[in-house]
């Protein structure tokens, strides 16, 4: 099958807005425009001072009000993204040893981030192909269970839940980024709900926010008070005691501030994470009822049970030559479908995140179609 690499997609197929990637993700216009609005009023000034403190509140509050948050539990927020709240976790949630499930890169990335931790036991880790996901299993010793909701990487989405037979006193750690805001979720169910908001929150990257249990709060307590040495910049307890005050340890952006909280209210505005969730599982049960009636396209991800409503994966015949179909639909404004580099593979990676419009996911459709002449 042949691609032109200068093919021009007709303007009526197009979709209103081309931006369908992992992440950073599209940004609403209001947001832009609460962006806007901030200019002379938050940007350029101290986080210390009311104004932004008052930012920082609405977040903390409106994501409680989104998860519907348990008695007890806080917004914790830090700069420095998920990839820094890892270091932060093994230093200041991780007593002995944690266990990871790892079925792509960013449940790895964790696990790799505690093995090294030197006054840690050598972390236990389940795995399982790409595609796949495996479960994890009561183990003694082990005082942190750890997993992504939904792996970026691949588009496997897997339940977050207590562990029968774990020790009482264990955490669950939920690694959200690409999930919280996009997919249905019981907070209770975990001890740490953690995210970055460039994902379903279309923001900014370079900040965490977590939704902390008392059990975890207790635990980052507990440690700081021992003779572990940690780093200011990533001491978990720092970020509570400035949390707690409706600030951050040192200086964010307040502009990933505002298009947070704009889409904070957004979402809470037009129905919570029921509204969320239904909006995503339309825009991904559209190109999965389209890879499956495809001759050349298949989901990646096998079992239904375990698609990821958030980011598809869609593998192609090798008559299709996935990377010059991304390109040609790049060319034409419709950016950000190319595959998780590592995984190697003739595929699309296509998120679905809940600022994206279902019927733009229609469109994409139709115009990968006429790219490959099956329109």
């Amino acid at each position: 099958m042949s691609i032109s690499p200068d093919q021009l997609i007709p303007a009526g197929l197009l979709p209103a807005d081309g931006r369908f990637g992992a992440g950073p993700s599209k940004v609403r216009d209001e947001q832009m425009e609460a962006l806007a609005q901030a200019g002379r009023t938050l940007l350029g000034t101290s986080h210390r001072q009311p104004p932004v403190r008052n930012l920082v509140g609405s977040v903390r509050e409106g994501l409680t009000r989104l998860f519907n948050a348990p008695a007890g539990y806080e917004v914790v927020l830090g700069v420095g993204g998920s990839t820094a709240f890892w270091d932060v976790a093994s230093f200041g949630l991780v007593q002995d040893k944690a266990q990871h499930l790892s079925f792509g890169e960013f449940g790895a990335k964790f696990a790799s981030a505690t093995n090294k931790a030197p006054f840690l036991q050598a972390s236990s880790v389940i795995t399982s192909a790409p595609g796949t996901r495996p479960s994890p299993a009561a183990e003694a010793g082990v005082d942190v269970y750890a997993w992504p909701q939904n792996e970026t990487s691949t588009g496997v989405a897997a339940p977050v839940h207590r562990i029968d037979g774990a020790a009482p006193d264990a955490l669950v750690l939920i690694d959200a980024t690409s999930a919280a805001g996009g997919l249905d979720v019981d907070v209770s169910a975990s001890d740490v709900y953690y995210f970055a908001p460039q994902k379903n929150f279309a923001s900014d990257g370079g900040l965490w926010l977590g939704l902390f249990s008392p059990a975890a709060l207790e635990r980052a307590a507990r440690i700081a008070a021992t003779d572990r040495w940690i780093p200011d910049f990533l001491s978990l307890q720092t970020a509570i005691d400035n949390s707690l005050l409706n600030q951050t340890y040192n200086t964010p952006s307040l502009a990933t501030l505002v298009t947070l909280n704009a889409q904070v209210e957004w979402l809470n505005q037009s129905g919570g994470l029921e509204f969320a969730a239904a909006r995503t599982a339309e825009s991904a049960g559209r190109v999965y009822q389209w890879a499956e009636a495809s001759d050349v396209a298949t989901p990646f991800v096998s079992r239904t049970e375990d698609r990821s409503n958030v980011i598809t994966t869609i593998d192609f015949e090798d008559s299709v030559d996935a990377a010059l179909l991304a390109k040609v639909l790049r060319a034409n404004g419709i950016v950000d479908v190319e595959p998780y580099r590592k995984l190697g593979r003739n595929q699309l990676r296509i998120a679905t995140f809940v600022s994206i419009e279902p019927d733009d996911i229609s469109a994409l459709l139709a115009c990968i179609d006429f790219v490959i002449g099956r329109g």
